[in-house]
């Protein structure tokens, strides 16, 4: 039985239709959104810029709080409550890191960061990636 379930989301409508997905299909599991932040690049961009918080854990939570907002929002339509977590670094490695604490992760099949060739290149299919190494099953929703 399926009881503990982590969905990672970014603000792309993949993770939307994931989150949906999860409630739809689990109404008996407690769900929990992961948000990854820090995610790198090329010029280390979000990376660099967390580091120069005073407070990275502070500023990590204030910039995932966008996502939570609209994550909150689609389980108040479904009459669901969630939990939210915010990681910090390579969104598979993160997301693959927490998933040996749930029964199974549902995830997207595309992120919003994941739309150019190039970011692809550098970053992976975060989907594809979680799916191969997750200690535990994962759905991918498209």
């Amino acid at each position: 039985m399926v009881s503990r379930i982590l969905v990672p989301m970014d603000d792309s409508e993949y993770a939307k239709q994931a989150l949906e997905y999860a409630l739809e299909n689990y109404p008996d599991a407690k769900i929990t959104v992961l948000h990854v932040v820090g995610v790198p690049s090329m010029m280390m961009g979000e990376q660099t810029s967390l580091s120069l918080e005073g407070d990275i854990n502070e500023a990590a939570s204030e910039r995932a709080e966008p996502v939570f907002e609209r994550a909150r929002d689609v389980a108040d339509e479904h009459g669901r409550e969630l939990s939210t977590i915010v990681g910090i670094g390579h969104p598979s490695r993160t997301i693959i890191d927490k998933a040996a604490d749930y029964d199974t992760v549902v995830v997207g099949a595309h992120g919003k960061s994941w739309r150019r060739a190039t970011r692809q290149f550098l970053v992976g299919n975060v989907a594809e990636t979680v799916s191969k190494r997750a200690p535990v099953p994962v759905v991918i929703v498209r």
